[in-house]
Formats: C-alpha cells, structure tokens, sequence
C-alpha cells in the first residue's frame, strides 16, 4: 500500500507536466524524450544494484511486447488525448483504468470482486464520468471526440498491462529497464521517420525530463511493486483515486483550467466510493482477503 501511495503522489503532478510540456513539443517528440530519460534512470539504478547481469541475460522474450505496450502504444494514445484535450478532462477520462483494471482481473486472473469493490467502483467512476462531461452526464458532448476516444483507449492499455505484468516474475526494476530498452528504439525510428529531432528550449525539456523521471520512470516501479505484494488488485487500484484533488488543483495554479463545480462534485463521489471500499473491513471480507 505503500508503494502504491508513492506512484500516485507522483502521478498527482504530471497531468500539469504533460499540458506544460506539449505546449512546447508534439506528443510523439515528448514520448522519446520522456522515455530516454527513464531509460537511461533505470539503467544507473540496474547497474547501482547490480542486475545488470541478469537483465541482459533473462527476460527479452516478455520485455519484446510488454514495451511495445508501455511505453510506445500507452503513452502515443495518452500523450495524444492530453494533446487534444483540456488537462482536467484528460486526466479524468485516464482515471477509469482502475476500474477497468478490477473488472478485467476477473477474467484475466481469476480474482473475486465483492459486493462492495463493485458497488465502490460504480460510485467513483460514476464521479469521474461527472468531471469528464462537465456535469452533462444526460448530454454528453465532448469538443473532441477523437481526444475522448483515445483517453479510454488508455486506460484499455493501462489497465492490461498492468494486469498481464502481475505474472511477470522479473524483478520490477530490471522489467521496466528491459521494456523501455525495447520501446526507446522503437520511437527513436518514429521520430527519424516523421517529425525528426529539434530544439524547443529549456522549459521544454524540463518538462520532458520531469515526466521522464517521475511519470514514466519512478512511479512505474512503485507500482508495480505494489501490484505484486496485493492480493486483491481492487484494493491497490482504488488509491489511484486519492490524486485528483492535487492533479485539478496544480492544473488550475500552473496552466490556469479553473476548477468547475461538475469537477467538485465528482471529486466527492471518487472520494466516497474510497470511502466504501475501504469501509468492507467485516470479518467476512478480512478473510477473503487472506484467501
């Protein structure tokens, strides 16, 4: 849990890092960057503690689709929907993942939802669609439906990738290193073959490396360390709710999207679905827990 409270105090701030960045730079220019950076902050931290060794040797054959994954096709469509859209509807429409990544946990890894994670899950999605139709949950009408199609097509991703990683027995550390060794080459030939490589300042590329470092890099390996010390995905999943509070505030304070009363009412739905599942601490539900 506390693992996973990491990853999301840093995902907090990079909703205004990836808006201050792509004012500056296409998605696809910032996805290289971003990803260079991580790679090469996962790689002082393989040699640092000495893996490197194992992660030339084990691991390749996952790492060749899991990079593909994340960090190419996750982060084009997510770059591209925060490209496209406001920041605040960007972010709320990616935040479904953790439902998404309940619910597939079923199927996928033959885990048990109780009556309560659905119930709970319902309650904050609900919230987080209320933040993303600016309170026209009757009448949606998105100004981009393309933005809006490829922040869901993220969380499909997100959640995936996530879910196939928890039978990944390679280290987190040495996972994440394989798989941005993997995607860096990738986007690299993206770049040569479409926009190239050019100057955009500092601001820029302080932007990129930020992201880079936390978003794409450390937070990736709080993560999925917490994903595979739970035993019920719901739990961990459900803590990715605790940073829209801090993500609308810095997107109103640094890119100046003021916060509408649809995004506050919705906050306190995402905040009382937490509430909910957390609330299911009943001796019958400990001992589900424990199985």
């Amino acid at each position: 849990m506390l693992f996973g409270l990491g990853a999301v105090a840093l995902w907090s701030t990079v909703a205004t890092a990836f808006k201050v960045a792509l004012a500056y730079m296409s998605p696809l220019e910032l996805m290289w960057l971003a990803s260079l950076v991580s790679w090469l902050l996962m790689g002082v931290m393989v040699v640092r503690q000495g893996l490197l060794g194992e992660a030339l040797r084990h691991g390749w054959r996952t790492a060749a689709w899991a990079g593909l994954m994340n960090p190419v096709a996750y982060y084009l469509v997510l770059f591209g929907a925060y490209d496209r859209l406001p920041g605040q509807e960007a972010m709320a429409l990616n935040y479904t993942w953790a439902l998404a990544m309940a619910f597939l946990a079923v199927p996928l890894l033959g885990q048990r939802l109780t009556r309560v994670d659905v119930l709970a899950g319902l309650v904050a999605y609900s919230g987080v669609w209320v933040i993303a139709t600016r309170g026209q949950v009757l009448n949606v009408a998105f100004a981009d439906p393309l933005g809006v199609g490829m922040a869901l097509a993220s969380t499909l991703l997100w959640a995936l990738y996530w879910l196939l990683n928890v039978r990944d027995r390679r280290p987190p550390l040495v996972a994440q290193w394989q798989n941005f060794s993997v995607g860096l080459p990738v986007l690299t030939l993206l770049m040569l073959l479409g926009p190239g490589f050019s100057w955009h300042g500092w601001a820029a590329v302080g932007a990129g490396v930020y992201v880079g470092l936390f978003e794409m890099g450390i937070a990736f390996v709080l993560w999925q360390m917490a994903m595979h010390r739970v035993s019920r995905t719901a739990k961990v999943s459900n803590l990715i709710f605790l940073s829209p509070p801090v993500s609308l505030l810095l997107l109103y304070l640094v890119v100046g999207e003021p916060i509408l009363v649809s995004t506050l009412v919705g906050l306190v739905l995402i905040l009382g679905g937490l509430g909910l599942q957390q609330w299911q601490k009943t001796p019958g539900a400990a001992a589900q827990e424990s199985s």
